[in-house]
């Protein structure tokens, strides 16, 4: 802990700035993830309650909380169309925040790299005021300056991960949302 400390006081101004921003990035990812994984597996849930009814044949409309339904309760009408700018709509309301998520992953690394670059410098700024530079005295300081680099990794490794999971929890969304249209417009084709 006292390497930390230490760290923290011979940091310059923008390696601070570099730790805040990766811990804004940190927090920012966790918040995107754990809200939108909740909102989408919710969605799941009714989806797939919707679309087992559709395939026992309980039902020959999708249920009233799909995510369909209401844009099939405003148009007055089923039409492939209609269906399909539903699924798109709900797909894209379902993937915000990967977008973020996605910068996030891709921009960390950089961050951090910059913040080791400059904390290289101000460490050899450091040695050539002093006599010696053994490694002894090299070493710690270019450790000091790895932190950085290491915080971006860390949360670039989060962000993107999360980024995966929630791309795929998408996916499955639009899945059962196709397959409902698929099969309402299946059921009103036969009724003609």
């Amino acid at each position: 802990m006292s390497s930390l400390s230490s760290y923290f006081a011979h940091s310059s101004p923008i390696t601070w700035m570099v730790l805040l921003i990766l811990s804004f990035y940190f927090i920012a990812t966790f918040w995107i993830f754990i809200y939108r994984y909740r909102l989408i597996l919710q969605r799941l849930a009714i989806e797939s309650r919707s679309l087992t009814r559709l395939y026992m044949g309980r039902s020959e409309m999708v249920s009233d909380d799909s995510l369909l339904a209401g844009y099939l309760r405003q148009i007055g009408r089923v039409s492939p169309e209609v269906l399909k700018a539903a699924v798109n709509d709900a797909v894209r309301s379902a993937t915000r925040g990967l977008t973020q998520l996605s910068i996030m992953a891709s921009t960390s690394p950089f961050i951090g790299l910059f913040g080791t670059v400059v904390g290289i410098l101000e460490a050899f700024g450091r040695l050539g005021t002093q006599k010696s530079a053994s490694l002894s005295v090299v070493a710690p300081a270019i450790s000091e300056a790895l932190i950085a680099t290491a915080a971006g990794i860390f949360v670039a490794v989060f962000a993107y991960a999360f980024h995966l999971l929630l791309k795929r929890k998408a996916y499955e969304l639009q899945s059962l949302l196709e397959s409902q249209s698929e099969i309402v417009l299946a059921q009103t084709r036969k009724e003609r």
